[in-house]
């Protein structure tokens, strides 16, 4: 369990003022960083506010809770007490991790929630902010051996502090999820040193005749494929600098590290498949994912290697959803009318959610 987090104290002072300036009563955002079950720490690199969503609203606003105008005379200390609290779009915030989650380098992973609220709202909302941290967890979850809990930064501006809950995610949170952690600022950035790999991907799937009882989209067949790719992947030995990784080994040397991941050569099941009757062709998918990772000076340095893996996975994990998001957008009308009737499924359905064997193109 992660009992103290630091954040990078250039980037989140940057945050800070900007939400100072905007005099906003509320904000929500997602938090950059790093858990690390090694160290029992968490590291947040940078915060990235939640735009608003397609309807031009906030993702996160206040709501005051409705008063009572009948009753008089002097109020109690309990009465006066501030029962504002927040209302925020979750699944808005949960679409929104899932899109930055994309974008990250291996060992950066979006670990949780920031708010900038008042004391008093904050208090009121437990069990919302905890039901967002479990949808943002959801959507962007981590390929690696993942830590059940996120990250919940409060950014409080009457008065002025900052502060740090760790929630543990399960199927039912609830308030008591939350509990309080150590949070300081430092310098992180500036520690953390650089891994480098150029990794060749060759994806093979075989395609079947019309007649084979295997009929499942394109789409579904590559996330297939790149789940047993990712599974290979995971048992490569690795080169960093030309050297061999041992496990337990911590970096010393700074600058741009090169790694080399090494596969066994293993029998290709797919030349094999094309031999059975039910097969009639094999669709290769071939390219390079040039991969990044950054690593805390205190970790192994097999934890890099295991965000490079990390990053490659999830690059072509979201490489396809992302072609496929793409596909599904761009339907449109059939170009003059001149497809022949052959044709007419593939007009109807984005090349996604086709059935592979749908795709061939039969010639004279």
């Amino acid at each position: 369990m992660v009992k103290a987090v630091v954040g990078e104290e250039t980037r989140l002072q940057l945050a800070e003022d900007r939400l100072s300036r905007s005099s906003l009563p509320a904000q929500v955002g997602l938090v950059i960083g790093k858990l690390s079950s090694t160290l029992d720490r968490g590291f947040v690199f940078d915060l990235v506010p939640t735009p608003q969503n397609d309807a031009g609203q906030p993702a996160c606003s206040v709501i005051e809770a409705a008063k009572d105008d009948k009753k008089k005379g002097p109020k109690s200390k309990s009465q006066a007490a501030d029962t504002s609290s927040l209302i925020i779009d979750k699944d808005w915030v949960a679409e929104h991790a899932r899109q930055v989650s994309r974008m990250l380098v291996g060992g950066m992973n979006v670990v949780g929630i920031y708010v900038w609220a008042s004391e008093a709202s904050f208090k009121n909302s437990a069990l919302v902010f905890c039901q967002t941290i479990k949808g943002v967890a959801d959507a962007a979850s981590m390929l690696e051996a993942d830590l059940d809990e996120r990250l919940l930064i409060h950014i409080c501006y009457s008065p002025r502090r900052w502060a740090c809950r760790n929630c543990t995610l399960s199927s039912n949170v609830t308030s008591n999820s939350l509990r309080p952690c150590d949070f300081k600022m430092g310098r992180v950035l500036t520690s953390l040193q650089t891994f480098k790999c150029l990794y060749n991907f060759d994806l093979r799937l075989p395609i079947y005749c019309e007649s084979a009882s295997n009929s499942q989209t394109l789409s579904d067949i590559l996330r297939h494929r790149i789940s047993v790719y990712a599974k290979e992947l995971r048992s490569a030995k690795a080169l960093i600098d030309g050297n061999l990784v041992v496990d337990a080994e911590t970096c010393t040397t700074d600058g741009l590290h090169e790694v080399e991941l090494l596969q066994p050569f293993m029998k290709d099941t797919y030349i094999e498949a094309c031999s059975q009757k039910d097969i009639v062709g094999v669709l290769v998918f071939t390219g390079s994912v040039c991969s990044f990772a950054h690593l805390n000076s205190k970790e192994p340095i097999s934890q890099a290697i295991a965000d490079i893996k990390g990053d490659i996975i999830r690059s072509l994990q979201s490489r396809l959803d992302i072609l496929c998001d793409e596909a599904d957008g761009d339907l449109g009308p059939s170009d003059n009318g001149n497809r022949e009737s052959s044709n007419e499924a593939s007009s109807e359905k984005p090349v996604s959610q086709l059935v592979l064997h749908s795709l061939r193109c039969v010639t004279c």
